[in-house]
């Protein structure tokens, strides 16, 4: 087989512009079924009960409203035992790399004793890393993203996002830092979160992770890009992210094989370690547990209310020989099911091998053909070659041969995404065993 010169340079422009596709739409109808509801212990030690996907349907604090999946506390009774009923879900899919974007009518913030979050998490922590997207405690008013890993990360302020840099070292143990605060950044926005978001009926987080960096943008309801509303994102024209997490990081070693979580938990290892500090909140009870305990009717509101999930990958980061033509594709396999956050991790690109695909697949120049100078012909591109530009490519997945059908990405297709910390300035965060 031949692949000509200018079949080549076509492959070179098509990664060069690569774009995204849909992976998984996490859709009402079938919400529930693509995540493991989580009925253990709370890791962080909050004041909470997680109830069962049967429990929360039967109680109505997990339903489908008007197509969009509600997920809320209990706000009727006053709560005994381990604390108050409330959902923590993980998606059964893990990731790496991608664009999530979550369309959100109303998110649980703002009510004092409240610890809600949207995250990713690793199998290993910390050393698969956790990334927050949106969480906060009690009164406030503006999001918090956070970044959590081992050591030897670090993020830096090049001005390339709007929020402000609180914490810089990623490491849950960093000496000069509260324990677990991680690397965290601050929104400015009082529509990010909490009563500032639902009073503009939401809105909508797009977080991208790539090798170089995991940026985080917020829209409000009015200011959604088009391209997202049309289901084609394009992150290149959303302007600053209002996180970006980037710097003295490899952020392909520190964040690996994500879950998507969701949860509300109640006082625990920071919520309740602040309230005395929260003059709105420490004035309304002696202690967090106190409050969350007697006052049912104040997580009315507590809820979260998503019109929309969905996980995209980038397109023209595979590619496929057939005949004479070499084309783009993508390959989205089906994600290993995990039922909890201690699944077994994939195993990351071989960089020999990844440096082996783009020498071979790729070329640059072409020779220059004059009156005097033959003409010359491209090489004949060997079986071994050949092979090693068929099949499916992967983006810093997992690979392997399986069924004879090339590259691929392992059992898990394009990755999974597993999640949840703490962060954000604050002297408390999560552990995840």
């Amino acid at each position: 087989m031949r692949v000509s010169i200018p079949t080549l340079a076509l492959l070179a422009a098509t990664t060069a512009t690569a774009s995204y596709v849909l992976e998984d739409d996490y859709s009402s109808s079938s919400f529930a079924s693509m995540f493991d509801f989580y009925t253990g212990a709370d890791p962080t030690n909050g004041y909470v009960n997680y109830i069962t996907q049967d429990e929360a349907q039967s109680s109505g604090l997990y339903k489908i409203d008007n197509g969009a999946v509600y997920m809320g506390v209990d706000s009727t009774n006053v709560a005994s035992g381990s604390g108050r009923d409330s959902i923590r879900i993980s998606s059964k899919k893990s990731y790496n790399h991608g664009l999530i974007i979550l369309d959100l009518a109303h998110m649980p913030a703002g009510a004092c004793g409240t610890w809600p979050a949207f995250w990713l998490l690793g199998p290993d922590w910390p050393y698969s890393g956790e990334i927050d997207i949106i969480e906060g405690v009690n009164s406030q008013t503006t999001n918090n993203m956070a970044m959590h890993t081992d050591s030897g990360c670090s993020i830096t302020n090049t001005g390339a996002f709007s929020g402000s840099l609180e914490t810089a070292n990623c490491d849950v143990n960093a000496a000069d830092q509260a324990t677990n605060a991680g690397c965290s950044i601050r929104s400015g926005d009082s529509s990010s979160f909490g009563s500032g978001f639902n009073s503009d009926n939401g809105g909508v987080y797009a977080t991208e992770w790539t090798s170089e960096a995991i940026s985080i943008w917020f829209f409000p309801r009015g200011g959604i890009p088009a391209d997202i509303s049309s289901g084609n994102p394009d992150p290149s024209g959303w302007g600053l992210p209002q996180g970006q997490f980037t710097g003295g990081c490899d952020i392909d070693d520190k964040v690996k094989n994500q879950q998507l979580v969701f949860d509300v938990t109640f006082c625990g290892d920071w919520a309740g370690n602040v309230w005395s500090t929260d003059a709105t909140c420490s004035s309304q009870g002696s202690t967090c547990q106190a409050f969350v305990q007697n006052n049912p009717s104040a997580f009315q509101d507590t809820y979260w209310l998503i019109n929309s999930l969905k996980v995209y990958t980038a397109n023209g980061a595979a590619t496929q020989t057939t005949g004479q033509s070499t084309t783009a594709a993508v390959t989205s396999g089906n994600a290993g099911s995990t039922a909890n956050p201690t699944s077994e991790a994939t195993t990351p690109i071989s960089s020999t091998l990844q440096t082996a695909y783009t020498t071979t697949a790729v070329v640059t120049t072409a020779p220059v053909e004059t009156a005097t100078t033959p003409a010359t012909t491209a090489p004949a591109v060997t079986a071994t070659q050949a092979s090693a530009v068929t099949g499916s490519w992967g983006n810093s997945g997992s690979w392997n041969t399986a069924g004879g059908s090339g590259w691929g990405q392992g059992s898990s297709g394009w990755s999974g995404w597993t999640g949840r910390g703490g962060g954000g300035g604050r002297p408390w965060g999560r552990r995840w065993f």
